[in-house]
């Protein structure tokens, strides 16, 4: 095989740059750990942004993937397959859906966040609020309501009447709201801002947008799409905040690394917003998806997979922070999806020298580093991080002194 310097040119000639340089080019992976072309192994500490839900080449995954390949692996949205009515069946019951509560099944979160502001748009209003720092995906709608200037200006203008307002702030989205009146549509949240800094909601917050929302007759959609899927150390974010969305929005470790979107509605009246012909997806459902899917949530439920991510991600925060070093502020987050926040704005060169040193990990905000390994991650592998942590932090330092 060829190593990474011919790969990354061939990448260069080959494809549009719209992520820029690669920092590696990787082989293959087992359980927590890859492997790049050159024979480097590294600590996945990010899990492809919180998708590796089980790590690389977990049985189960492998198992169900392949046995699907070799029985059905797509049929048209003219028919259906037992693995997408079971997955859809399964994200109900772990949602504690009511009933008349739906699944759609789309191929990425930014597809699950459009379809998420089309069911909006069926209320037969057209405002929809968001939060400053949140990030809801790439694709012009979802766009609208992702936060940060830099991906938005370039392709305006987009879809109008969306407002952004202050994260974590009540009274902010209560004017807003207020503001917006009979033409509110739905409140669009995270319960963790993911690519914000990985910042939770406080439930104060979440449930004052629930009372909100009920009182103005709109939707109150929850993307759910990076903290979900068990990496709170609940199946999903709102739960341990005690309110009950309209829908959800869910990707990335859904299918534990195979493309898969949904968008979940609770009860009725908010399912039957969308009606045959209004929306659609090829792909959607796909039956080698909705397989991953169900392996991923079997292995959840048979693997006890909700405590422990909890008890690992206490376990790193606790490991942190109890290194007392100068350069680390805290440690934020819930569950598997934590950030080490930094003293100092070099979270880019710790990661640099991390990956050099074998770790993947992830410059989410110039004073933060974002940790989401797969949830079958152990307490031994998180530890070899935390004890090179301190001496990538001085070295960090180091390079971005004068």
């Amino acid at each position: 095989m060829s190593g990474t310097g011919e790969w990354l040119g061939r990448y260069a000639a080959s494809l549009i740059p719209v992520f820029g340089v690669p920092q590696t080019v990787l082989s293959h992976g087992h359980g927590c750990y890859v492997v790049d072309v050159d024979g480097k192994r590294y600590l996945d500490l990010l899990a492809g942004i919180a998708v590796n839900t089980l790590g690389h080449g977990h049985p189960a995954l492998v198992d169900a993937v392949t046995k699907q390949a070799s029985q059905l692996v797509h049929v048209s949205n003219f028919f259906t397959s037992a693995p997408q009515v079971e997955l859809a069946e399964a994200l109900l019951r772990v949602a504690a859906a009511p009933a008349g509560s739906g699944v759609f099944f789309a191929n990425s979160g930014t597809e699950a966040i459009e379809a998420a502001v089309k069911l909006s748009r069926r209320t037969g209003r057209s405002t929809i609020i968001a939060a400053e720092g949140a990030f809801h995906g790439r694709s012009t709608g979802a766009l609208a309501l992702t936060w940060k200037a830099a991906y938005r200006e370039p392709f305006e203008p987009l879809i109008g009447r969306v407002v952004h307002v202050p994260f974590n702030d009540e009274a902010a989205l209560r004017d807003a709201v207020a503001a917006a009146g009979s033409d509110l549509a739905a409140v669009v949240l995270e319960p963790i801002q993911g690519e914000g800094g990985v910042i939770p909601s406080s439930t104060a917050y979440l449930r004052l947008a629930r009372d909100l929302t009920t009182a103005s007759g709109a939707l109150l959609i929850l993307d759910e799409i990076q903290c979900g899927m068990g990496r709170t150390g609940q199946w999903f974010g709102y739960q341990a905040r005690g309110v009950v969305p309209d829908a959800i929005t869910l990707a990335k470790g859904l299918a534990g690394g195979v493309p898969i979107g949904a968008l979940v509605t609770f009860g009725p009246e908010v399912t039957g917003l969308l009606t045959a012909g209004q929306h659609g997806s090829t792909f959607g459902g796909n039956p080698l998806a909705c397989a991953a899917g169900l392996a991923v949530v079997a292995t959840i439920e048979g693997d006890g997979l909700l405590d422990h991510a909890r008890a690992m991600g206490d376990h790193l925060a606790s490991a942190i922070e109890a290194l007392a070093h100068p350069a680390i502020a805290g440690v934020r987050g819930e569950g598997l999806l934590r950030a080490v926040v930094l003293t100092e704005p070099v979270a880019a060169q710790v990661m640099s020298l991390a990956r050099q040193a074998g770790f993947i990990v992830n410059a989410v905000a110039p004073d933060a580093l974002r940790l989401a390994p797969p949830l079958v991650i152990e307490a031994h592998e998180l530890d070899t991080f935390v004890a090179a942590l301190p001496g990538l932090l001085d070295a960090a330092r180091a390079v971005g002194s004068p």
